[in-house]
């Protein structure tokens, strides 16, 4: 069995096209970025506003360790941004791909 199949309490991120896992691994994304995508993607179905308190905790984490070197936190907004411009696009397009597979077996 592959580990991405495989879910230990739960099946919170079996719903995604691309597990926030396998997204956060593939593109390299640090920790506390990587924390704020997983809590992000599964505070509806599993921790609920406890999840979205450690979304914000992590960003102002981040923030924090950011603020030393200017130059460095600017460099890393870019960066964030761009990435969730990304992550946007690809959770539109990955949606997109579910609505045409849901059309074509319920067609």
């Amino acid at each position: 069995m592959n580990a991405l199949n495989k879910q230990v309490d739960g099946n919170h991120y079996k719903k995604f096209v691309i597990q926030p896992t396998e997204f956060i691994h593939k593109n390299n994304i640090p920790f506390i970025e990587g924390n704020v995508i997983k809590y992000i993607c599964r505070w509806r179905d599993k921790g609920g506003m406890k999840d979205l308190d450690k979304v914000i905790h992590y960003i102002e984490l981040l923030k924090e360790l950011e603020s030393g070197n200017k130059e460095r936190c600017n460099r890393r907004q870019s960066r964030i941004k761009a990435f969730i411009q990304g992550w946007r696009r690809e959770l539109g397009s990955n949606l997109r791909k579910e609505d045409e597979r849901t059309e074509t077996n319920s067609g």
